[in-house]
Formats: C-alpha cells, sequence, structure tokens
C-alpha cells in the first residue's frame, strides 16, 4: 500500500494566484510530485501579497505564497520562448495531469492548451480553472477572486444595510473552487485507471461560487425577496450577532435558534424577565425590536471577556463563539492538538507555520515536509533529474534567457 494516497502521481503545474495553486498543494500534500514552472518575468501573484518576512517585499519572502505552495517543487522557465514551450512538453510527456488557472486561450496563444498536451501524452488529466469558464459570452473576464466576490453577488450582499458594498476581504470563490477540482480529478484518475485515458477538466470559478448562494436565489425566484446587506444578522434567528466584549476589540458570536435557546439565554445572562417582555417574548418582536435588544446584549457581554462570555453561554446550551485574532488562532489548544498548524524552515522566510488539510485519512495522512519553493530552487534536480539536460544544454538555456535567473524590474509589492 503507498504511504500517501498521491504517491507516484506527477504533476506539471502553470496555475497561480490562489484558486489553481490549493488544487495541486492538495495533491502535493498527499504524496504528489508536483513541479511548478514559473519565471522571473512573470511572476505568480502571491508572490507579490504581503505579508512578508520582517515587512520587506521580496520574490520570495511572501508568506501568503508560501502557504499554497508547501511540498511542491519549482522551475524557473520561460514558456513564451520557443525552447521553454519545447521543455514544458517534455515534462507534460513525463506527467499524469497538467493544471493551469490562466485567462482562457492563454494557453492555447502558447500552444501548451491540452489539446496540445494531449498530442505528447494521450493519457494526460489536464485541469483548466478560470473566472467564469472557457466559453460563453464572458469567458474572457479577466481577474482574481475579489472580483468573481463582486459578479457573483457576494459583494452586493456583504456590509451595513446603509453602507456601500463590501470588498469582501477574502477571494470567497478560490476557497470554493479547489474542492470541486479535487472531485473531479479524483474521478478522471479512476477512469484512467480502468481505460487508460485521459480527461480534459473545465472549471468556472464563479459557477462554483454561486452555488453557495442557491438558497438565496430560490428566494428570489419564487418569493421576490432579495437578499439585501443585514450586517450579522439573520432572516430567522434572533438574536445573531457578534458583540463587543471586555478587552480592546474584543467580540463573542452569538446565535440563539429557538424559543427553548431564548429561554436558556434570557437565564443565563439575569434577565429572566425579558422572556415576558412583550418586546421580546416571541421571535417576531425580538426581530422588530433587534436594535433595543442588540443594544442590551451588548451591554451584558462588555462586563466579560469573549472567552467568559462563550463559556457561560454554551454551559447554559446557548450557542457562542469567541471571535478568534490570529493570534489566537496560532495558539488555540484544539488545533495545536490536531496539529494543524506544521513548522517548516523557509530559504528565505525562516520558520513560519503552514495549514495542514481540513481533513485526516487515517491510512494514508498528509506529508508536509518541504517548504515553498523560493524561485527556481529546483532547477537541477528537474533539468537533470527528471528531463535529462547535460550542463550544456542547461548552459546555452541560461544564455538564451529560457532559464530565468533573476527578477530585473522594481518590484512591486500588491499590498
Amino acid at each position: 500500500m503507498a504511504k500517501h494516497i498521491f504517491e507516484g502521481l506527477k504533476v506539471v503545474d502553470f496555475s497561480w494566484a490562489a484558486a489553481g495553486p490549493q488544487v495541486s498543494r492538495e495533491l502535493a500534500e498527499h504524496g504528489a510530485t508536483v513541479i511548478l514552472i514559473e519565471n522571473h518575468r512573470h511572476l505568480s501573484p502571491l508572490r507579490t501579497f504581503a505579508p512578508y518576512r520582517d515587512a520587506q517585499p521580496g520574490i520570495d519572502r511572501s508568506a501568503f505564497y508560501a502557504e499554497y505552495n508547501a511540498n511542491k517543487r519549482c522551475i524557473a522557465l520561460d514558456i513564451t520562448k520557443p525552447r521553454g514551450k519545447e521543455t514544458a512538453l517534455a515534462l507534460v510527456k513525463w506527467a499524469d495531469m497538467v493544471a493551469e488557472s490562466m485567462t482562457p486561450g492563454t494557453m492555447a496563444d502558447l500552444g501548451l492548451d491540452y489539446e496540445s498536451c494531449r498530442k505528447v501524452n494521450p493519457g494526460v488529466i489536464y485541469l483548466s480553472t478560470s473566472m467564469q469558464g472557457a466559453y460563453g459570452p464572458h469567458h474572457l473576464f479577466k481577474g482574481v477572486g475579489h472580483h468573481i466576490n463582486a459578479v457573483s453577488g457576494y459583494s452586493a450582499t456583504t456590509g451595513w444595510p446603509d453602507s456601500d458594498p463590501t470588498m469582501i476581504f477574502s477571494a470567497y470563490s478560490d476557497y470554493i473552487a479547489p474542492w470541486y477540482s479535487l472531485i473531479a480529478i479524483v474521478g478522471a484518475l479512476l477512469r484512467r485507471r480502468k481505460t487508460g485515458q485521459g480527461m480534459f477538466i473545465e472549471q468556472a470559478q464563479m459557477e462554483s461560487g454561486v452555488t453557495f448562494s442557491a438558497p438565496h436565489l430560490l428566494d428570489s425566484a419564487v418569493n421576490g425577496r432579495h437578499l439585501g446587506r443585514r450586517g450579522n444578522r439573520d432572516s430567522y434567528l434572533c438574536p445573531h450577532g457578534v458583540y463587543p466584549c471586555r478587552g480592546a476589540d474584543r467580540w463573542v458570536a452569538i446565535a440563539v435558534e429557538n424559543e427553548l435557546q431564548w429561554q436558556w439565554f434570557c437565564d443565563a445572562i439575569g434577565h429572566p424577565e425579558w422572556m415576558a417582555d412583550p418586546r421580546f417574548s416571541t421571535i417576531l418582536g425580538r426581530k422588530q425590536n433587534e436594535d433595543e435588544l442588540d443594544r442590551l446584549i451588548g451591554e451584558w457581554t462588555r462586563s466579560f471577556t469573549p472567552e467568559q462570555a462563550m463559556a457561560l453561554l454554551q454551559e447554559s446550551g446557548v450557542p457562542a463563539g469567541v471571535v478568534q485574532t490570529c493570534e489566537d488562532l496560532l495558539s488555540d489548544p484544539q488545533m495545536k492538538h490536531r496539529r494543524h498548524y506544521r513548522l517548516l524552515k523557509h530559504p528565505a522566510i525562516g520558520e513560519h507555520s503552514y495549514h495542514a488539510p481540513a481533513y485526516i485519512l487515517s491510512k494514508t495522512p498528509c506529508d508536509i515536509s518541504r517548504p515553498a519553493p523560493t524561485l527556481g530552487q529546483d532547477n537541477d534536480y528537474v533539468y537533470k533529474e527528471i528531463l535529462g539536460l547535460t550542463d550544456n544544454d542547461i548552459a546555452d538555456m541560461l544564455a538564451e534567457g529560457v532559464i530565468t535567473t533573476e527578477y530585473d524590474a522594481p518590484f512591486k509589492s500588491t499590498w
């Protein structure tokens, strides 16, 4: 039995930013050999994203990039040059799978689309993930996950009723789309095991994100009700929100689901009289007087730390949770117990935390042993050991600029 579920799987990864690299990260952390193809002239956007070690930007200093690329290998190769394309196709011939996340048409222009790749490797599985898919009136839409937040409707429905649409911090579709891709990849691998045939997997990240809005889309289509911006409030639960606690910028989340929990809540906070108060005795009354109820709850929570408020309410059967900071999460005893954070020493960043997968396979657990690569870190291994190139071949490619060696423009940090 293989030590890891994807042991022996060979992946050539042209993807960048976040949605694509998350797919190959899961494969790499479970045994696949993943070769990232990058070059110094066209950096992966994540290399320009903060945070950086000591707040000093640099192409190998982004912890954001590092997080998505653990366990992978990286070569510097300019695929826009004829010999670069030739070398990339040699890796495609070696590989079981190819992944890319470019604007539709880009890989075809480079001669590295699915049709080009399957000519040299008929059994290749090829993942293409893009903003809105490879065909249709908007297939050339360019952007990143933040743009899909807006197009998918998330920005319009996030924020406060009296505010403008919110630019959600997280590129939401980037954290949904990869898992659809992985399911498709597993299916394609099982099919190839039986038939020997490859497959083209084409994904629209917008469609992955929109599926999570299905209840609201149905409500709009059937009932004419349109989800607007409503802060932390819920259509059917009350109280439902995040409330201030003792300490600087400390909060607790509370969600009362039914009348029994409302009774427990009132008893827990020392206000049993609220159960008989006409403003709060029913869910309709609480919704109509939600501003006042939230104000009163906030007065109570301010007397406690979030941990105290959470413990008191949970002991009474009321759903409540601390709004944890990054520092809280890194020291969270539950996360530590499950070894969710793995410390690895990166050549440029030094020791820092990497997320383990959010699932544990009992027979073949993940292996996170290699920090994310610096750009071109694995040139010798890939060019010599995998492709069998000689020192003279590599010298020629360096002289032609096919293998890039340095970033010669002013580094521009995204944040």
